[in-house]
């Protein structure tokens, strides 16, 4: 098992919290995500005796820094990141696209946990595209979630559960916005103020994974993080960045021009980017000769 140098706590603490807002670099703006994801990893890998796996669900819109920071989190515990043989990912339109098949799903669902697990007990699990994953799969894996020492032998509270999705993201927003509105700074924004929203939001959403789920109704995530939706300057910020990743000179005419030509809502205010920095790379090709 490639654990980071010093075993698995070596990467909590300040270690992990460096990492996260070094490289999740403009999106570190979605400070509700990097505060509340450090101090859970950190405090959950520290924990020689959990009670249950640590299950985050991260919600926002598209290109705000969900899969990025799941690849993070994977990285600073294993040192093949997402490519290490411990941590599995699923994508709901592709490991699972048929509704007529959800029982087969739900059975290897199963079987694949609880033979990684076996295997290694700190496995890391990631669901992406929960939104568009089938009501009523998730729900099989809650015994896995749940407080128990062991199922059949097996012990599942050093594992870590991740689920992202774009659900809860108009609720988000709607609490980004009211805060703007009301001149309040961005920062000042507590997870006390959207998590309850988000989690109820997604509970009642039949197009969301997690609709009427026993894994909200039985209090088994632990976190329900949310993802800010991304303003201009975000935008520049990731533009700078993903520049001088290329190792180029930045020039910030071209910033401005290509923060310029993303789409941005309210229509009125025109604040958010609505595909947050997600097509900030291919709209850099049309610039430079690659």
């Amino acid at each position: 098992m490639k654990l980071r140098r010093g075993s698995a706590r070596a990467a909590a603490g300040l270690g992990l919290a460096a990492v996260v807002l070094c490289q999740l670099g403009p999106k570190a703006e979605a400070h509700l995500a990097t505060k509340v994801i450090v101090k859970a990893v950190t405090g959950f890998l520290n924990n020689s005796n959990p009670k249950k796996p640590l299950t985050l669900s991260l919600h926002g819109w598209t290109g705000t820094g969900k899969n990025f920071v799941s690849k993070i989190i994977t990285e600073s515990i294993y040192k093949d990141g997402l490519n290490s043989k411990y941590v599995h990912q699923f994508v709901s339109t592709l490991h699972f696209p048929h509704l007529q098949n959800i029982t087969q799903y739900k059975d290897q669902l199963q079987m694949w946990i609880r033979g990684n697990v076996s295997a290694c007990g700190r496995s890391i699990f990631i669901f992406d595209e929960m939104d568009k994953m089938h009501a009523g799969l998730i729900d099989s894996i809650k015994p896995f979630l749940d407080y128990y020492d062991e199922l059949d032998g097996v012990s599942y509270r050093k594992a870590i559960f991740i689920f992202l999705s774009n659900a809860g993201a108009e609720k988000i927003t709607e609490v980004a916005l009211d805060f703007w509105r009301k001149g309040k700074r961005r920062e000042d924004l507590q997870l006390k103020d959207v998590e309850a929203t988000v989690s109820v939001s997604v509970f009642n959403n039949k197009n969301s994974g997690f609709w009427h789920s026993s894994l909200i109704d039985r209090n088994l995530i632990d976190y329900f993080v949310p993802f800010l939706p991304l303003e201009y300057k975000h935008v520049k910020m990731c533009i700078r960045v993903e520049l001088e990743s290329r190792s180029y000179v930045v020039d910030e005419e071209i910033v401005t021009r290509v923060a310029d030509e993303m789409t941005y809502f309210p229509k009125e205010e025109r604040i958010y980017s609505d595909k947050g920095c997600k097509t900030v790379y291919t709209k850099l090709d049309f610039y430079y000769d690659l």
